[in-house]
Order: C-alpha cells, then structure tokens, then sequence
C-alpha cells in the first residue's frame, strides 16, 4: 500500500506565508506526476499546482506568482510554498502522488490552511 500524508497547515495571517509538505511512502517505485488540490467549505476540489516527473510545472491562474510546488526525490516529498496568502485561501490542501499516466493517484488525508485576521 501507498501512503501519502500532508503537513504544515496551520493559521496565518494574510499576507503571510506557509509552506506545505507531502510524503509519499510505502509500496510506489514510479512517480508520474504530483500535485496540489485544495477544497473550501461549499466548493468544489481544485487544483492548485502540479509538477511532472521531469520537473515541469502548471499553476492554477489565481495562484500563479504566490505559490511554488518543488521537491525532494530523495524524500519523495512534494513542497508547496504559499506566499501573500489571502483568506480566500483558506481550504484543506490536499497532495496527489500519480504512479502513472491514466491513473488516479494517491491522495492524503489533507491539511487545513486558514488565513484570518
């Protein structure tokens, strides 16, 4: 079995910063693809940043220049640095480890970022 577990949420004022982290361990030996999902109470889950196995990179339009995906192959860690964050922002972030083309993906259990005053 695969695990995936997120880390670093937490409470932040606006305007400030948080860096998210994703570990992916157990039985996976192909990492096709990881990203970042996020999902606000009422909303749908969406996607908010994704980085291939060669390293190039896709950002959600709100998010672009705020927020950086990179990471650790060694740690099969997947990073998301969030700066200027906005209370709009506020959702449990979710990281997705994908083995292979065509398939869904590994998801953690998430991590809630509130951005508040």
């Amino acid at each position: 079995q695969v695990q995936v577990v997120e880390s670093g949420g937490g409470l932040v004022q606006p305007g400030g910063s948080l860096r998210l982290s994703c570990t992916a361990s157990g039985s996976i030996f192909r990492i096709y693809a990881m990203g970042w999902y996020r999902q606000a109470p009422g909303k749908q889950r969406e996607f908010v940043a994704g980085m291939s196995s060669g390293g190039s990179t896709n950002y959600a339009e709100s998010m672009e220049g705020r927020f950086t995906i990179s990471r650790d192959n060694a740690k099969n860690t997947v990073y998301l640095q969030m700066n200027s964050l906005k209370p709009e922002d506020t959702a449990v972030y979710y990281c997705n480890i994908k083995p292979a083309y065509g398939l869904t993906g590994y998801w953690g259990q998430g991590t809630q970022v509130t951005v508040s005053s």
